[in-house]
């Protein structure tokens, strides 16, 4: 056992040696995981902060104007143009500088006195239908609140009170941040053990590694431990860009979900691998790489709910070791469950990782014979 274990170890060493020699590999597997960290962070968010508007106020009586005090002071809504006919709307929407376009009528103010419904056009680009719609409904909660301003401060019998667990703010980055611990790794460990043995044929350096005394499977996991490794350390930069960076707040065990992130790993590596001992040289390996990541992203749960999908790609989505450990991620770090309440996405990644490796192996070698 001392004597493998040293062969191992000696293995982990040359593959390290071969993956840092290069110094753009070492700002590779560093750089991209900060910058992609913080360009979620910023970025990809469907939280409106900043919705430009213009104004059609046909009325100009003082309830539009409280009316549109109500929206200014959300600090969300700006102001960018004052419209006086209806033939500036298509202009100011059709040049993108208006998200939205509010249209008062002029009998608005005489219908509210009279107690009759006042009709408050909204006009959407939906050329971004997310974000249109987010708007939208910014604006009726607006006008719910002017409403119940009109009616001296009595609102309806029933009143609704909503509390959002785990993320209090509904910020968009308490829900991307965690998934991408899982996802953002597995982009560069997927590319790394499925460039590790072609990149090994094509440097010439494959045969030389055949006559060592190394098994077929000593060569596997002396190539699966190093990216494993790898891929842990970013997983570990993503974390922590989230809670000293964003501030997001952890609220379950490291342990938890570093024993999931390993499996999760493991699982990548075995499927990385299988793709390396497949591929004639590092060309094949990285489009079939490329191949498989845009699916497995698709079909995780990061950007849409698995739920949502159709019954047969959630079915497809069981293969997939990214749908469990986004789940798992979220979950511990938001909710803070232990594991035996991420038991169900620990079994299939154990499964995922059973079943990849092994086969990794296999094709390793029957290609050598």
């Amino acid at each position: 056992m001392l004597d493998f274990l040293r062969r191992i170890a000696s293995l982990c060493r040359k593959e390290l040696l071969a993956i840092f020699k290069d110094p753009a590999n070492r700002v590779i597997l560093v750089v991209p995981s900060l910058i992609e960290s913080f360009l979620f962070g910023y970025a990809a968010t469907y939280d409106l902060t900043n919705v430009p508007y213009a104004l059609l106020d046909q009325s100009r009586g003082s309830a539009s104007t409280e009316l549109i005090a109500h929206l200014d002071g959300t600090g969300v809504f700006h102001r960018i143009k004052m419209l006086q006919t209806q033939s500036d709307i298509a202009r100011v929407i059709d040049s993108g500088d208006a998200l939205i376009v509010i249209q008062i009528g002029p009998r608005f103010e005489q219908q509210l006195n009279a107690g009759e419904s006042a009709p408050v056009q909204l006009i959407l680009d939906a050329r971004n239908s997310n974000t249109a719609g987010s708007a939208a409904i910014y604006v009726g909660a607006v006008i719910d609140s002017f409403n119940a301003t009109l009616r001296g401060g009595t609102g309806p019998p029933l009143t609704i009170e909503s509390r959002a667990w785990y993320n209090p703010n509904l910020e968009t980055r308490w829900n991307l941040l965690p998934g991408l611990i899982a996802s953002l790794s597995m982009i560069q460990t997927l590319m790394l053990s499925a460039l590790s043995v072609a990149r090994e044929r094509e440097n010439g350096t494959f045969d030389q590694l055949l006559v060592t005394p190394f098994s077929p499977t000593e060569v596997m996991i002396g190539k699966a431990i190093p990216i494993i490794m790898i891929g842990l350390t970013q997983s570990t930069i993503v974390l922590l860009v989230a809670l000293f960076w964003f501030n997001i707040p952890m609220a379950g065990s490291l342990v938890t979900l570093y024993a999931g992130l390993g499996l999760f790993t493991i699982a990548s590596v075995g499927m990385g691998l299988s793709i390396s001992a497949v591929s004639a040289n590092m060309q094949q390996a990285m489009l079939y790489t490329f191949m498989l990541i845009m699916p497995l992203i698709l079909l995780s749960g990061l950007a849409t709910p698995v739920r949502n999908m159709p019954p047969f790609l959630q079915t497809a989505t069981l293969i997939n070791p990214l749908r469990f450990a986004i789940d798992l991620a979220q979950r511990v770090y938001l909710e803070g469950v232990g594991l035996l309440t991420v038991v169900h996405d620990l079994i299939p990644l154990l499964v995922i990782s059973a079943i990849t490796l092994p086969l990794a192996a296999w094709l390793f070698r029957n290609r050598l014979l």
